[in-house]
């Protein structure tokens, strides 16, 4: 079995982000996050996602209101706006590709460049209150495609307070096939 330790480290190590440095990411840098990003498992493989990458002062201000004024979005060097294509699920799983799949693909996208910017030393946060509206205005979206997340990332002006608390796995998990718990 191979040695998950560096995976399992970047999962345990992940924490949001709300404070950037103005520093912008190096080019190579955001290949290497959204390469990684884009390997996100998805329905079918249809990927059915667009990544709007927003690097403009105007742009991240303009998504910052968007989001309920929301600062750290507009102090983010960028900001990764995660769109469903839902019409691109639906032509092959129908209503349930439209309304599931295509939002389930964007959020394993979007957690997966959560991991990778945690990986390569990025901070980053989940912004999913937003006026989803003003959000495709603001980056002129057809209307075929629906802003899920906006992912704020660059690099830290602060050191994450440590892992926020989580729901005890036994809590969580109902072992359906085992009565006595395991």
């Amino acid at each position: 079995m191979a040695d998950a330790s560096p995976c399992l480290a970047v999962i345990s190590q992940r924490a949001c982000c709300r404070r950037f440095l103005a520093t912008p990411i190096p080019g190579e840098v955001l290949d290497t996050l959204l390469e990684a990003a884009l390997r996100a498992p998805s329905a079918g493989n249809l990927q059915a996602w667009r990544v709007l990458a927003v690097r403009s002062a105007e742009g991240r201000t303009a998504l910052a209101k968007a989001a309920l004024g929301q600062a750290h979005v507009a102090e983010a060097p960028v900001v990764f706006a995660i769109c469903a294509v839902p019409e691109r699920s639906a032509r092959r799983y129908g209503d349930r590709g439209r309304s599931l799949y295509a939002l389930q693909d964007t959020a394993a996208l979007a957690t997966t460049l959560l991991l990778a910017a945690e990986a390569l030393g990025l901070g980053a946060c989940w912004v999913g209150a937003f006026d989803e509206d003003r959000v495709a205005r603001v980056l002129a979206l057809p209307p075929d495609e629906r802003p899920v997340a906006l992912l704020p990332v660059g690099l830290r002006a602060e050191v994450p307070r440590g892992r926020t608390p989580r729901r005890p796995v036994a809590e969580v998990v109902t072992w359906v096939d085992d009565p006595a718990g395991r």
